[in-house]
């Protein structure tokens, strides 16, 4: 018998309603060790882990509250989100803060956000919610006007330049529009435009993303350039062996030679510190975060909870794979931060409110359509 007062268990059991226990648990231990590796990465400057904790905080909270909320009031949110994402994103431009040489981030006087966060969750939502719409008769046209609603924040993204961001945009839109049964031949002819595109798409490039594409092939070109980032991360991979040198223990990366260490290359950190083994439990986390969305989406009861739930989940999986694909030399350096890992909180908060839209589809299997 609990020896709780009655108005203390109400409130418990309020705060855990719709909360899905072992996707909110995988998510936590992510984020142990991303808040191990961040203090590591930034000994000398702790207040970024004290900072990331309150991150976190904005994020649970707005983790649970997005998981009150049914999928059909979430539909609501779908159109005045993406506007105002897009008219941000557009005053990036004029308004912009530059930093490292682009102009990605918007000034509130008491805090920054970064508009291209906001639409990695508005382009799936509006996406849905215009799938639902025409669900009865969807026709080529459809898809069409989806690719649109999805080319302008995507282009406007990579004009800042943001390629990395760019990428995860248009991959949670491309997912939300392949889920809602994109048919084969159009990929396949998408695949072929894109080829052919190449040369055109290359010119369009700056020198830099050149730089970095041509790096990849072969870093030692440019070791104290553009290589840089791959050959140090790389290094500090290596150096953590099978079972790694052990928590502040890591010479690449309180010896500076990590670039971004506490951000997109947080698992260069990772890996000299935990090793192969530690590497192998974070993957089997990520595996495990995977596999609860994609349960999720199976049992989703409507095509507006099932293209959001799947879109959602496979973004993390993007995430993670172009991440760890660029740190470990595989990919190209695009920027990409590893979720639930890398300092930040705009990212933060935005991962956490798809954890709790996955949460509210679980909670509330029945649609009512609109």
């Amino acid at each position: 018998m609990s020896m709780l007062p009655p108005t203390f268990q109400a409130f418990r059991r309020r705060l855990a309603e719709n909360i899905d226990g072992p996707l909110l648990t995988v998510a936590l231990a992510i984020m142990a060790f991303g808040l191990a590796s961040i203090y590591s990465a930034t000994v000398y400057a702790s207040g970024r882990t004290v900072a990331q904790l309150l991150n976190l905080g904005a994020g649970l909270l707005a983790m649970w509250l997005v998981a009150q909320l049914p999928p059909q009031k979430l539909m609501r949110f779908a159109v005045p989100l993406y506007v105002v994402g897009v008219l941000l994103l557009l005053l990036v431009f004029p308004l912009g803060i530059k930093v490292n040489g682009a102009r990605r981030w918007l000034s509130l006087g008491f805090t920054r956000i970064q508009p291209a966060e906001i639409l990695k969750i508005a382009m799936p939502l509006m996406l849905a919610w215009y799938f639902h719409k025409h669900e009865a008769m969807l026709k080529i046209r459809h898809y069409v006007v989806a690719g649109l609603l999805l080319a302008v924040p995507f282009a406007l993204i990579a004009r800042q330049p943001d390629l990395g961001s760019a990428i995860l945009v248009g991959a949670a839109g491309f997912y939300v529009i392949f889920l809602a049964g994109l048919p084969w031949k159009i990929i396949f002819g998408m695949i072929a435009a894109g080829v052919a595109a190449a040369p055109f798409i290359w010119s369009m490039l700056y020198d830099f993303q050149r730089r970095r594409i041509l790096t990849l092939i072969d870093p030692t070109t440019d070791p104290l350039g553009a290589g840089y980032h791959i050959i140090q991360s790389i290094i500090a991979i290596g150096a953590g062996g099978p079972f790694g040198r052990g928590w502040l223990q890591g010479t690449q990366t309180h010896l500076e030679f990590i670039p971004e260490r506490h951000t997109d290359f947080i698992f260069a950190v990772f890996s000299e510190e935990r090793g192969l083994v530690g590497n192998s439990i974070l993957l089997i986390l990520y595996l495990l975060l995977i596999a609860r969305g994609l349960m999720i989406t199976a049992k989703a009861s409507t095509l507006f909870s099932r293209v959001l739930a799947g879109s959602i989940t496979l973004s993390f999986f993007t995430y993670a794979f172009v991440n760890m694909g660029m740190v470990s030399g595989i990919l190209p350096v695009v920027g990409v931060p590893l979720p639930f890992m890398s300092y930040g909180g705009t990212a933060l908060v935005t991962l956490f409110l798809g954890i709790g839209i996955l949460m509210s589809i679980r909670a509330h299997r029945m649609l009512v359509k609109q």
